[in-house]
């Protein structure tokens, strides 16, 4: 009785060491993947660091002067006027702000105008209605801002 207990005992004690060294081997596995991607966050940082140093040398004033009285002739470079700028509410809305268009009303509209087409109809086109841009009101066609007013215009 004395010796099945043995093998047993050896037995587990085997099984032990042998969950033992492979949680240790993939231990060390996992610590060399991490060595490995230190030394590529270092050389990340070292890239960016360059980079970095590079973007200051090339756009120092001084040269880009340099540049400009050289490339005068060719370039023609003139400042930009004042009025140029816009306002950020002057700019398009974004495209997540487009809204979706109805297929069932674009093909609706398609078939009314094959059958007005055939009939010989003719018609000024009814304008589409634009999103106000934020901050206006929309009146009838006319989009109200606080500085201006535009007009839509019609599809012909």
């Amino acid at each position: 009785m004395l010796k099945t207990f043995d093998l047993v005992l050896i037995g587990v004690m085997t099984a032990t060491a042998a969950v033992t060294y492979t949680i240790k081997h993939r231990a060390e596995l996992k610590l060399e993947e991490v060595h490995r991607l230190e030394a590529e966050i270092k050389l990340e940082k070292d890239t960016i660091d360059l980079l970095k140093a590079d973007w200051a040398l090339q756009s120092q004033p001084n040269r880009l002067e340099r540049l400009v009285n050289a490339y005068n002739a060719e370039l023609q470079l003139q400042p930009t006027d004042s009025t140029a700028l816009v306002h950020a509410k002057e700019l398009p809305m974004l495209k997540s702000e487009v809204p979706v268009p109805d297929v069932t009303e674009a093909k609706a509209g398609a078939k009314g105008a094959t059958v007005a087409s055939a009939k010989g109809a003719t018609g000024k086109a009814q304008p589409l209605p634009m999103p106000a841009p934020r901050g206006a009101t929309q009146q009838r066609g006319v989009v109200a801002d606080e500085a201006d007013e535009i007009e839509t215009g019609s599809v012909e």
